[in-house]
């Protein structure tokens, strides 16, 4: 089959769906690669370059369309775009079927298959292949960088001879993909990150992250795994609980990233007018959510705008497209993931197999039909979560109640130990003689008293099992040292030798130990 990339023709669109790394890897699955002349232009990457990956470089659109098999883009096609596609031809691009109903109607009279990269299932096995979340993953890095820019002050504290820096303070609203790297970019930079969402599954990666989850108090639970991996729409009461939080956080935040958003929803209004008024000049918000009309009252697409209280408003809407190399790279490892698992012999011969969930779910157009929506998938994307048990503060009687309980145990079970331990005595001194007996008790004796003496030996900047072996180690030398005045010359032999390897066991001990707080200290 023949693959190719046309030139985006989106007005400020800079990514391109081939590039010369993932055109050599699709010529391995016997695929032959055409790219329109300058579409990799505004990802850095020129006509040269894909010549030299053995890529044909066609002048115009369409005489690619014209001329190859498979058409793969980035943004949905224009009506000029599907009425170049033919029959059995096959586009994949992101396409929005639910948006774009008119579009869907046109592919489907012009008898090509469509796959649109924005329905690939979110199940384990199609992460190679979904584009969403490799695009939100920049949209995350690239919108804390913006915040960075705009923000004009350092995201880490610093002490410094002129004077002590305060960290900035970061929220993020919402952790999908795109809040999950806007957590770990402001978290690696320094900052204060506070993170929320509606899925209470996600706060355990929000927390690993080092930010902290704003939780909030309600009883209705919020399940995102009935939805295939997004937030659920939230009820009247809980949005009222969940702003009535974010107007207490609005004054003490530096930069707000919000990047909730359902695909096929407008974008709900999470960060009102009000709380813009309550933070503090300059900070910043960043909404990624501005295509769909922005989390952000105050957000106006494509544009960055400062309220009247000096706080700036980016509501960017291309933002994978301003890391374009970064993005192209990343979008066309996923059409070549798609290809591959669409030509699974690698003989270049495209099979369409509807009964594999990932081709199926990701497919809107095919044989003269529409296919959308596709059936749900086998596997949930996200299992809900159970809820934790709260954990009962005891009241006073309850706590003494259960100390009495916890004494009395112990001493049943002291008591039982000594009975059979004094019965054993008993038993062993009927059949033993008394000299060995003399002994015996004295050994035994020695024992408990050192079990008792190490095990109480103080564990303060050792591990306890480092401060119980030097305990024996002491122990060991203090025995020896008794027996080395002994006339007997292997006794002293060997009390010299216990002396010897105990110390070092000691003093390597301390070593190490000096050596592990050393790692945990600023040289």
């Amino acid at each position: 089959m023949k693959i190719g990339a046309p030139k985006e023709i989106f007005p400020g669109e800079a990514r391109v769906a081939m590039t010369p790394d993932s055109a050599l890897q699709l010529q391995k699955l016997g695929h032959e690669c055409f790219v329109e002349a300058g579409a990799g232009k505004g990802a850095g990457i020129s006509d040269a370059a894909y010549a030299g990956a053995g890529v044909t470089v066609l002048q115009d659109a369409a005489a690619l369309f014209a001329a190859v098999d498979v058409v793969a883009k980035v943004r949905p096609p224009t009506e000029a775009e599907v009425q170049m596609l033919r029959a059995g031809q096959t586009l994949i691009s992101f396409f929005y079927p639910g948006q774009n109903a008119e579009l869907l109607e046109q592919a489907k009279a012009q008898g090509a298959t469509v796959i649109a990269m924005d329905m690939v299932p979110r199940i384990s096995r199609a992460q190679k292949m979904d584009a969403l979340s490799s695009m939100a993953n920049i949209a995350g890095y690239r919108a804390v960088i913006e915040a960075g820019s705009n923000f004009g002050r350092f995201f880490t504290g610093q002490v410094t001879a002129a004077g002590k820096v305060p960290p900035a303070k970061v929220l993020v609203v919402g952790a999908g993909v795109a809040g999950l790297a806007a957590i770990g970019t402001a978290t690696s930079l320094g900052a204060i990150v506070h993170a929320f969402d509606v899925r209470p599954e996600v706060s355990e990666q929000i927390e690993s992250m080092g930010a902290s989850f704003v939780f909030l108090e309600f009883e209705a639970t919020q399940d995102g795994a009935a939805t295939g991996g997004y937030a659920a729409p939230s009820s009247p009461e809980f949005r009222e609980k969940q702003l009535a939080k974010f107007r207490e956080l609005a004054p003490e935040m530096d930069i707000v990233i919000t990047t909730a958003l359902i695909p096929g929803r407008p974008a709900p209004k999470l960060w009102t007018e009000d709380m813009v008024a309550l933070m503090k000049p300059g900070s910043v918000v960043v909404d990624l959510a501005a295509e769909r009309g922005g989390n952000c009252d105050l957000t106006v697409p494509d544009e960055k705008i400062v309220s009247p209280n000096g706080v700036t408003i980016v509501g960017y809407t291309d933002f994978p497209s301003r890391m374009a190399a970064q993005a192209s790279t990343l979008y066309s490892t996923n059409i070549r993931h798609m290809m591959t698992d669409l030509t699974p012999k690698k003989d270049g011969a495209i099979f369409q197999n509807m009964e594999d969930d990932v081709i199926r779910g990701a497919t809107v157009t095919h044989d003269g039909a529409i296919t959308f929506p596709p059936p749900p998938p086998k596997i949930a994307a996200i299992a809900a979560a159970k809820p934790k048990e709260k954990v009962r503060e005891l009241t006073h009687e309850e706590k003494r109640a259960a100390e009495t309980a916890a004494f009395k145990k112990q001493t049943r079970d002291q008591v039982a130990l000594l009975a059979v331990g004094g019965a054993l005595l008993l038993a062993v001194g009927l059949v033993a003689p008394a000299s060995f007996m003399q002994h015996f008790i004295v050994f035994v004796l020695a024992v408990f008293i050192g079990f008792q003496v190490i095990w109480n030996v103080s564990h303060s900047l050792h591990t306890p099992l480092m401060a119980i072996t030097n305990a024996i180690s002491s122990i060991i030398i203090l025995g020896a040292l008794m027996q080395i005045g002994s006339g007997n010359f292997l006794v002293i032999l060997l009390a010299a030798l216990a002396i010897f390897m105990a110390g070092i066991n000691i003093f390597g001990g301390f070593l190490v130990t000096r050596r592990m707080l050393a790692m945990f200290q600023k040289s």
